[in-house]
């Protein structure tokens, strides 16, 4: 915190002192720094320019595998590097990448002449496997137009591998290797971390497959969670394996071999007479190869940053297509992730623009909030009845809460490697019945009614069989409204939702045949059916939510949080009142 309050009691009256701490001064001597380099920056029109970049010819697109991708891309951040150079920089936060951003980029390099070839630069992007078949298959098409991909990196995470698999060349260098081992997914317990400190956490769920709370009561993975996760596992391993047989022209059971290698810890020239890579060369070197491949010492280089400035031909269109982007946890009112109050309003805008004849649903969501959830079906539906069709394409994830905002859709595109369903929802109910015994705290008072003092009961003293009852009556209704929701939504029988539901996570391609989607594919497929669906000989592309202001963003920036404070923040939600939850089991997958 930037200051540090006192109260002083002088006088008999009570005065609040303020002290600035070391902390304090050194961010506003930051901010200081920072304003005068912006400034400058500004008068010299480098950091704060946003003018179009002309496309060149003998141009490469530099795609640099490095950040974090998120679905959408946001405006440009004039500070960034500004905040780098700084001493002392605190400014560790990875470079957020838009997928949408780059799907573009990959179309307009395939269809200008300009371009000559796509470099992916690196090997480092955190993305989950749905988003990385995405721009998988965009490199696929890229390549019909008979135009080159190399790659190159230090070393390759094994998802960055499994898109990097598609280049004509990939480039290692000497020192590197390729992580190819095979998936693993990992799940942290805290019961017996919350023994310890006295609190329990009383759970009320509906579901089997319903894992999202065993950390909380749990050691280990249950039978049903430890079978739906290698399940999934299985699903996204195996399209790992046979995509990049293809590319590779490797058998499938020769990757599973070298799997069991862990190519990590081979060297550079043990992946290369394995048939990972073709080339080892220092990437401080790969000047002289796209010399090569563009023929010429004089390419241009454009990065994805850049790329995203070329001018494109705007449609003039009065036609619509609206595509919404829902991507996070979802919550109530507040929140980095899909906030219902927020995406109400949008949608609420949405309906009220008579020039939008589709809507497409961009849903990438573990879930989240139960009564959010319902809340924006409920705004969905309301678009519908105005006759205005409304197409889910699911990102990397469209589980629990993310399904229930899609289920209502006329049609839903996923992923095969979407993690889907997980129909279910669960309570959760923190106890500190034997941390207070420990410190000695005592509770009593006064009622009217007998269940006046409940929420305060189960909290302090734990829940009886009445409260209980009460709690998971309520969740069963829960449950049932979120079954007839989906059942509504797919035309089918809610036992049969039951039936496939009970908390079950599947992969996009299992969603298909069990009817909760429709059709594997891409977000460009949504907005085609969208499109199909309206009716519309010409339209043009509007896109929510707006993009964040980056000087705001850059404020929350300054707010680090550290995997330790992350990791008590995640068990104080869960332990700070009693909520209702449509939220898929939080697994890492590496």
């Amino acid at each position: 915190m930037l200051f540090i309050t006192r109260t002083n009691v002088q006088d008999g009256q009570a005065r609040p002192r303020r002290r600035v701490g070391c902390l304090g001064g050194c961010l506003i001597f930051f901010a200081v720094y920072f304003i005068c380099s912006a400034i400058i920056g500004w008068i010299m029109g480098d950091a704060f320019s946003s003018d179009k970049v002309e496309l060149k010819d003998k141009t490469v697109y530099r795609l640099e595998l490095k950040g974090a991708l998120v679905e959408q891309a946001q405006e440009a951040n004039p500070f960034a590097e500004i905040m780098r150079s700084m001493p002392y920089n605190s400014y560790s936060q990875q470079d957020l990448v838009g997928l949408d951003e780059i799907l573009s980029n990959i179309r307009l390099a395939k269809n200008d002449d300009k371009v000559l070839g796509i470099w992916l630069d690196g090997a480092q992007l955190s993305m989950a496997p749905a988003s990385a078949k995405a721009i998988r298959d965009a490199l696929l098409d890229f390549k019909q137009s008979g135009k080159w991909i190399i790659a190159s990196a230090k070393r390759y995470g094994q998802t960055n591998y499994y898109l990097a698999s598609v280049a004509d060349r990939i480039c290692l260098d000497p020192t590197g290797s390729v992580d190819w081992k095979g998936l693993s997914a990992q799940k942290m317990y805290f019961t017996r971390l919350m023994e310890k400190i006295g609190v329990e956490m009383q759970i009320i769920k509906v579901g089997t497959f319903k894992s999202a709370v065993e950390p909380y009561f749990r050691t280990s993975m249950s039978d049903a969670d430890r079978l739906q996760t290698k399940q999934y596992l299985d699903g996204i391993w195996a399209e790992y394996k046979q995509a990049v047989a293809a590319s590779r022209q490797l058998p499938v059971d020769q990757l599973d071999a070298l799997a069991d290698r862990y190519m990590a810890l081979q060297s550079a020239q043990a992946n290369l007479q394995a048939g990972l890579v073709d080339t080892i060369i220092y990437t401080q070197d790969m000047d002289s190869l796209l010399r090569v491949y563009t023929g010429t010492k004089d390419y241009h280089m454009l990065t994805t940053a850049k790329m995203a400035k070329v001018k494109r031909i705007e449609s003039k269109a009065k036609d619509k297509i609206a595509v919404l982007y829902l991507q996070g946890t979802i919550t109530d009112e507040d929140g980095d992730g899909i906030v219902g109050t927020e995406v109400v309003k949008t949608l609420k805008k949405i309906r009220k623009d008579k020039a939008v004849k589709a809507l497409v649903l961009r849903v990438n969501s573990p879930g989240g909030s139960a009564d959010a959830s319902e809340q924006i079906w409920h705004a969905v539906q309301n678009i519908k009845a105005d006759s205005i069709p409304v197409v889910v394409s699911m990102g990397d994830y469209a589980a629990s809460g993310g399904y229930y905002i899609s289920c209502g859709a006329d049609y839903i595109f996923a992923e095969p490697t979407t993690i889907t369903g997980s129909i279910g929802i669960f309570g959760t109910i923190p106890s500190v019945a034997k941390l207070r015994n420990k410190i000695g705290l005592d509770i009593d008072g006064v009622n009217t009614n007998k269940h006046a003092s409940l929420e305060t009961n189960m909290i302090y003293h734990g829940m009886d069989a009445s409260e209980r009852d009460l709690m998971q009556t309520m969740v069963e209704r829960g449950y049932d409204l979120f079954t007839s929701r989906c059942a509504e939504g797919r035309h089918v029988e809610q036992s049969y939702i039951q039936s496939i539901g009970e908390g079950r996570v599947w992969l996009g391609d299992k969603g298909k045949e069990i009817g909760i989607v429709d059709e594997l594919g891409n977000i460009d497929d949504a907005i085609a059916k969208a499109v199909e669906m309206a009716g519309v000989d010409s339209y043009k592309l509007t896109y929510y939510p707006e993009k964040k202001d980056p000087i705001e963003e850059l404020i929350k920036s300054l707010d680090k949080t550290t995997e330790e404070e992350r990791l008590i923040m995640k068990i104080r939600s869960f332990a700070s009142k009693p909520r209702i939850m449509a939220l898929m089991p939080e697994v890492k997958i590496q």
